[in-house]
């Protein structure tokens, strides 16, 4: 009789096994988590992978360069005027004795602030507001989203500018993201209601219906969370819509005000350098074309790892 001992089954197979050998008819197979499919999914979407680790160096290059950089974005009497960038100020100094470098610092961690202030509060609004809006449907359906309609017809850039203007002792960052917010929601709860339209017909809501589920709950525990793909998606894209929206206000002077900075007003107020001192104005330029670039690239790869019909292989 052969001393080999029985071959064990490996880790994840599943079924019958007869004295100690493994049935060579039955597939070895892992089970994975949703989490897991939606992380495997998203690691293979190198685009937006890139754009992860880039936007997360630009965080980093944000709130933790100021913590070990020589300057910070005011006026130092020490800094000479004027100068291109030079390896004592990397991205050169301003005619009044700034530091670039360190002013854009302070606008990209103040512009990112306002962002995601924007997604997280936009999205709860809009996520609420479009879940109720599309479990309710009829009279409240109709009313709530005449109020939306409203909101997307009019010029977000010009509503936002008129209520900044009226706002006592200047803009701060959270005044900014606050009036962002009032109209940044709407397009957010278009796109959830378009989503609890479909779930509300789904099997498992009549189910929590006939368990005596109040509304409230189904709509917290069942709806939101069924929705949790575009609304992450949506919350994504909101950023670069902050970001874009602020940089906007600030160019016409109704966003952060100094002494404070944002990449906006910093290209506001070198609009008339480029060619005389581009070191001035294409730095914020490109700190803004790249968090919107990795932001919506982010929202991409979202998208395409928690969409269902997604394989793992792309």
């Amino acid at each position: 009789m052969s001393d080999v001992p029985p071959t064990p089954l490996a880790e994840g197979t599943s079924g019958r096994v007869e004295q100690g050998i493994a049935d060579p008819n039955v597939i070895a197979t892992v089970e994975r988590r949703q989490w897991q499919i939606v992380l495997l999914r998203f690691f293979r979407h190198r685009l937006a992978v890139a754009s992860l680790l880039l936007f997360v160096l630009i965080v980093a290059f944000a709130f933790l360069g100021p913590l070990l950089w020589s300057y910070d974005h005011r006026i130092h009497p020490d800094i000479p005027s004027s100068q291109p960038p030079s390896l004592t100020h990397p991205f050169g100094t301003t005619s009044a004795g700034h530091d670039v470098m360190a002013q854009v610092m302070r606008g990209t961690q103040q512009s990112l602030k306002v962002a995601l202030t924007v997604a997280l509060m936009a999205t709860a609004v809009g996520s609420i507001w479009g879940a109720v809006a599309g479990l309710y449907r009829g009279r409240i359906d109709a009313i709530m989203m005449r109020g939306v309609d409203v909101i997307l017809i009019l010029p977000l850039l010009v509503l936002v500018a008129a209520l900044a203007g009226n706002v006592r002792g200047g803009t701060t960052w959270w005044a900014v993201a606050l009036l962002i917010s009032l109209v940044g929601w709407a397009s957010i709860a278009r796109v959830v209601r378009g989503v609890v339209l479909s779930l509300r017909e789904q099997e498992f809501i009549e189910a929590a219906y006939a368990a005596g589920a109040s509304d409230l709950r189904i709509i917290l525990r069942h709806l939101l969370p069924n929705a949790a793909g575009p609304i992450i998606v949506a919350g994504t894209l909101a950023v670069a819509f902050a970001i874009l929206i602020e940089a906007g206000l600030s160019f016409l002077g109704f966003g952060i005000q100094p002494p404070d900075t944002s990449l906006g007003l910093l290209i506001e107020n070198a609009r008339t350098a480029p060619f005389v001192r581009p070191w001035l104005f294409y730095p914020p330029g490109v700190f803004i074309i790249l968090v919107c670039l990795t932001i919506n690239f982010v929202g991409d790869g979202l998208r395409d790892a928690l969409d269902p019909r997604q394989s793992l292989r792309r």
